[in-house]
């Protein structure tokens, strides 16, 4: 059983820097599974070339856009760095998928990382909801589907970091439940529900 690793922040955290990093100092054998299709944009290109300069040579890379259950089942490195979810569900978004397939796309996917063959599955996401609500239909249900991918994908990690500008926030150890939080505060009260 695999041990996921959730990282998660705002664009141009440090989130991908981190996972490389990351993966690095493990010093095992690494499946990197992309998420971009990049089409005929020039300015992607360039960025998926800056990314694959970061990434050490001997890395096995999968290159796989929509099918990320059938691309982390080939895994049999120890650790799988996935970057990022956002672009698998935009990626499902512009091949006119609907939220239900989606949604189900997302749980496969967890429900593949617990059991892959890798002890370390670090995958990488993003935090859409920060920012104002976007001003489209189709931005609104990206933003929807990549929170409860990150809610569903943090409830299956062992391990939640949050990047924010570079450096890394661990979240998991920290949850708290809205039960658990009012027994505390009503514990520094004197009083019980």
């Amino acid at each position: 059983m695999s041990e996921i690793i959730l990282i998660t922040g705002g664009c141009r955290s440090g989130k991908s820097a981190f996972a490389v990093k990351l993966a690095r100092a493990l010093t095992l054998p690494t499946a990197f599974i992309a998420t971009c299709v990049p089409g005929s944009d020039e300015e992607m290109w360039a960025r998926v070339a800056a990314h694959r300069a970061n990434r050490p040579p001997d890395w096995r890379l999968v290159e796989e856009g929509y099918d990320l259950e059938s691309a982390v089942a080939t895994v049999l490195e120890p650790v799988l760095l996935l970057d990022c979810v956002p672009t698998l569900i935009g990626n499902l978004l512009l091949s006119g998928d609907a939220d239900a397939v989606i949604a189900s796309a997302v749980a496969k996917l967890g429900q593949s990382l617990c059991r892959c063959a890798a002890r370390f599955a670090l995958v990488v996401t993003a935090e859409v909801g920060d920012g104002l609500v976007p001003d489209s239909a189709l931005g609104r249900r990206f933003r929807d589907l990549v929170g409860a991918a990150n809610q569903f994908l943090a409830a299956e990690a062992s391990s939640v970091y949050d990047l924010v500008d570079g450096l890394a926030i661990e979240c998991k150890s920290r949850a708290e439940t809205p039960v658990s939080i009012a027994a505390r505060l009503n514990s520094l009260i004197g009083t019980h529900p």
